[in-house]
């Protein structure tokens, strides 16, 4: 489909190491002028659902800042742009649960809210999982829960888990396992 957005003017109006806030003056689809604030992510979002032989998955929790409130997640993280997705997810679930994967499948790319951002997360499914000690980084401070992949359905579906990429992801790997 075609891009009827015109974009006349942009200003970076804030900017740190993870994130770019962008003003930009437009001619909307309609032909009238308008603003639109973008978000621009410097990282690609990385999400793992880590599975076991019995159906198990692993959760992390932890306090989001953002939201003031305690979530619980799938191991998740950022991948710097141009960094390979893989690489990011396997790094990311080593550091926040202390496994490692013998087997990898990417299950989905996603954008968490396309509406003010450009963020694109990336979705893994690991199995053949071997513990081994976590790295979280300083400002995490993590509990890993390890919990049947239907229980965790349930947990979606009663929005008791509220991350998108967590969502997205565990509601694709069930219905990969018939769930």
């Amino acid at each position: 489909m075609e891009n009827n957005w015109q974009t006349t003017h942009t200003d970076t109006v804030y900017e740190n190491p993870w994130i770019r806030v962008e003003h930009h003056d437009v001619i909307t689809p309609a032909g009238h002028p308008g603003i639109y604030g973008v978000v621009g992510f410097k990282n690609k979002a990385i999400g793992i659902v880590p599975l076991d032989e019995n159906g198990f998955i692993y959760l992390v929790g932890q306090y989001r800042y953002t939201l003031g409130e305690y979530s619980w997640e799938i191991p998740e993280g950022g991948g710097p742009i141009g960094e390979d997705a893989l690489a990011a997810a396997q790094r990311e679930l080593q550091e926040e649960t202390g496994l490692k994967a013998g087997n990898w499948q990417r299950i989905g790319r996603i954008h968490t809210s396309n509406s003010v951002t450009d963020e694109e997360g990336f979705i893994y499914l690991a199995r053949e999982l071997t513990q081994g000690p976590s790295s979280p980084e300083e400002t995490e401070e993590l509990q890993v829960r390890k919990i049947p992949l239907a229980e965790a359905v349930d947990l979606v579906m009663r929005s008791e888990i509220t991350d998108s990429i967590s969502m997205c992801a565990i509601l694709m790997v069930a219905r990969m396992m018939g769930i």
